[in-house]
C-alpha cells in the first residue's frame, strides 16, 4: 500500500468559524485512504478513509488511514473512543494515557486545555458537534447518535468546555459536522417522545417541529437531527451566528460519506479538534 504522509486537503471538510487560529479542526470524508470496497473513496478504484478498527475492514488498512489522518494533526495520538450511544465525557489526554497503556475509554465525548492534544469522535451517521471559544482556550468533540443528543451529550460537553476555557457556554462556537439529513432519517414514535420528554416546556413546540410525519403503522417520522441540536446549543446560550456546519447528509452523498444507514457495512469518519501547540 503506498505510504502518503497526510490527507490531501480535499479530502476533508474544514470548519468556517472565525476563530484564534490556535485551534484547529476537520472532519474525514471517506476520501483519502487505502480501504477497499466497502470501505472503498466512493469512486473505481479510490482507496477509503475508514478509520473504524471494529467494522470488519482490514487492520492493516485502518493502521495506515489512521497513521495518514494523525499526520495532518502532526501529533503522535488522539483521544480515540469506544463510542456508546451516552453522554460521558472525558478528558482528552486521559482517554490518550489510557491507550497508551492498552486501554479503551468508553464514552461519547472528550474535552480539553492542553496543546497537541486532540479530541475525536467516529461517524457514520451520527452526529460529530465540535467545539470551541474565541480565544482557543479549550475545545472538544461530542458524537451525537439520537439517543445522546437527547440525553444532554451536547450540553455536557459544551459546558465542560466553557468551564475549562473560563468562559461562559454563551461564548462557545460549534461545528456540525455531517450527519443523516432530515429526509433520510426515519424514527420511530419512540424517538419523538424521547426528545419531547427531555426538552423543556419552552422547548417542546420547537422540538416536535423537528419531526415530520412520514405516515405508517405505527407511526413513523423524519428527524431532523441538525434542528435538534440547534435547539440543544440555544439552550446552552449558544446563538445561531456561531452554530456552524449542520448542511450534509451522509445517506445521500454517497461518493463523499460513509452511512451505516445506508449500507449497514461501511467505514467511519473522524471529527478532530485540538490546539496548536
Amino acid at each position: 500500500m503506498t505510504n502518503q504522509a497526510a490527507l490531501h486537503p480535499d479530502a476533508c471538510l474544514w470548519p468556517q468559524w472565525k476563530v484564534s487560529p490556535r485551534v484547529r479542526a476537520f472532519v474525514t470524508t471517506r476520501a483519502g485512504g487505502v480501504s477497499e470496497a466497502p470501505y472503498d473513496g466512493g469512486a473505481p478504484g479510490a482507496g477509503g478513509l475508514n478509520l473504524g478498527l471494529s467494522t470488519g475492514d482490514a487492520p492493516a488498512a485502518v493502521a495506515e488511514n489512521r497513521r495518514r489522518t494523525l499526520a495532518s494533526t502532526h501529533m503522535s495520538n488522539a483521544a480515540w473512543l469506544e463510542q456508546i450511544h451516552g453522554t460521558q465525557v472525558e478528558e482528552a489526554h486521559a482517554v490518550i494515557e489510557r491507550l497508551e497503556r492498552g486501554e479503551r475509554t468508553r464514552a461519547d465525548a472528550s474535552v480539553t486545555d492542553r496543546a497537541g492534544v486532540v479530541c475525536v469522535v467516529m461517524t457514520a451517521d451520527c452526529l460529530p458537534v465540535l467545539f470551541c471559544d474565541d480565544e482557543g482556550r479549550a475545545v472538544g468533540a461530542a458524537h451525537a447518535g439520537w439517543r445522546g443528543l437527547a440525553g444532554g451529550i451536547v450540553e455536557k460537553t459544551g459546558e465542560r468546555v466553557a468551564a475549562l476555557a473560563g468562559v461562559s457556554t454563551s461564548r462557545l462556537n460549534a461545528y456540525l459536522g455531517p450527519a443523516i439529513g432530515p429526509e433520510a432519517f426515519e424514527v420511530g414514535e419512540d424517538v419523538l417522545d424521547a426528545f419531547a420528554a427531555a426538552a423543556r416546556a419552552s422547548e417542546r413546540d420547537a422540538t416536535v417541529a423537528a419531526f415530520r410525519h412520514a405516515g405508517g403503522t405505527p407511526a413513523k417520522y423524519f428527524a431532523d437531527i441538525y434542528a435538534l441540536a440547534r435547539l440543544r446549543l440555544a439552550a446552552l446560550g449558544v446563538d445561531t451566528a456561531r452554530m456552524h456546519g449542520g448542511t450534509h447528509c451522509t445517506v445521500t452523498e454517497k461518493q463523499r460519506f460513509y452511512s451505516y444507514r445506508r449500507d449497514r457495512v461501511t467505514g467511519r469518519m473522524a471529527a478532530m479538534i485540538w490546539l496548536a501547540e
